[in-house]
Parts: C-alpha cells; structure tokens; sequence
C-alpha cells in the first residue's frame, strides 16, 4: 500500500469513528456563521453571529434563542446620550443602547442558565450596530441580557491603561468590558426607532420605554 492511499484510510477511519463516538465540530467550525432574525412590537431586526470571535458567548446565546427564551420578552432598558465633540474617540464616554433579553412585562426577571466568562478581551469592538452581552459589575456575569449598540460605544470596549503617576507607573488598570459577539445585518433602522423612545423610571430601574417594546419572537435563520 503507498502512503497516500494509506494517508486516506487512516483518515477514514479516524472519521468513522468520530461521527460513531458522537463527537462533533464546536460551533466555531460548524459551518456558516448563524443568523438570529428578532421580531419585535416595533419591526424587525436580523443579527448574524460570530462564534470564531466569541464561541462561548454566541453558545450561550443561541441556548436561549432555540429555548424560545427571549419571546414575550420586552427591551427593559435605553440610553440615550448626546455624543460630545472630542478630538480622541477613545476620549468618548457616552452609551447609545438598546437593551433586553432578560425581563417580561411589568418587569419581571425571568429564571436564566449559569453565567458564563467574558470574551471581552477578544471579541469584537462596541461599533454601531453590534450586539452585545449586558452584565453586572462583575465581568464573568453575563447570562441572557443582551444590547445592542446604537453608536460607537468606545467606553464599553475591554481596555487596560497604565497608572503614569502613581507610585506603580507599570501596573495596569483593566477595564473589563463587554463582550460584542454580533452584528445588526438588517433592520437597524427599527433600533435606532427604539432608542427614540421616551423612557421613564419604574422601581429601583431608570431608562425604561414608557410604553413596553416586546420580542415577539427570536428564532434563527433557516
């Protein structure tokens, strides 16, 4: 037998027995990136995902999304901020978002899976029209919330600064951010619609859409 037919069957054989021992590819290597189409109370919207980018948090998210998780669920939270004139953006610290996933009407948080651990750090950038994992102030939080950034958001990026002029000018201050995993394909313009809207304070949350914006449904792509 020559080593290339050799090379085959040996990779043959390695195959076979993947496929009987119920192995499969991660997400990151199973095909085409997948597409998330949101509908809403207020129009349409369609996100594709990047799991290469971010293969735990878009696991995490299409969890809830096949659950039917985020139907019936409302957008309980919008920022709305005037972007200021800086010659720096990095110098930008406004939020534009539009955010839910996590609560139904009036208000109610619905039970989640585990928290899972940031990808910040090598995720995508907080641009205009990326979605993005919501958490608590801690980084390794984030559950089924979700946002999706109106502008550019460079504050809510993951970054690390030197402390020039403290007594430890190398140590670095890390700011954690927040784990961008997506991108609005269409419908952004139904977003930019949501961030419009008057918002009001209800309980211990401010930001809230006077008027309840619901998920009607969130399913993937076929």
């Amino acid at each position: 037998m020559n080593l290339i037919r050799k090379f085959f069957l040996i990779a043959a054989v390695l195959c076979t027995f993947a496929i009987s021992a119920g192995i499969q590819p991660s997400t990151a290597e199973a095909g085409p990136d997948p597409v998330v189409i949101f509908e809403t109370t207020m129009g349409r919207f369609i996100v594709i995902l990047y799991p290469k980018q971010a293969p735990v948090t878009v696991e995490n998210f299409l969890k809830y999304v096949d659950a039917g998780f985020y139907d019936g669920t409302v957008f309980h939270r919008v920022i709305r901020m005037e972007k200021p004139r800086v010659e720096n953006p990095k110098d930008d610290t406004t939020i534009n978002i539009v955010q839910g996933g996590g609560y139904t009407y009036p208000l109610s948080m619905k039970n989640t899976l585990a928290p899972i651990k940031s990808e910040s750090r090598k995720g995508l950038s907080n641009e205009k029209g990326t979605i993005a994992m919501a958490r608590s102030t801690d980084p390794h939080s984030a559950t089924s919330q979700f946002f999706i950034n109106v502008e550019d958001n460079p504050v809510l990026n993951y970054s690390t600064t030197k402390q020039i002029y403290s007594q430890d000018p190398e140590k670095e201050v890390v700011n954690a951010g927040y784990c961008a995993f997506g991108k609005v394909l269409r419908g952004m313009n139904v977003v930019e619609e949501i961030l419009k809207v008057k918002t009001v304070r209800k309980g211990d949350m401010e930001d809230v859409p006077a008027k309840p914006i619901y998920i009607t449904k969130a399913y993937r792509a076929q």
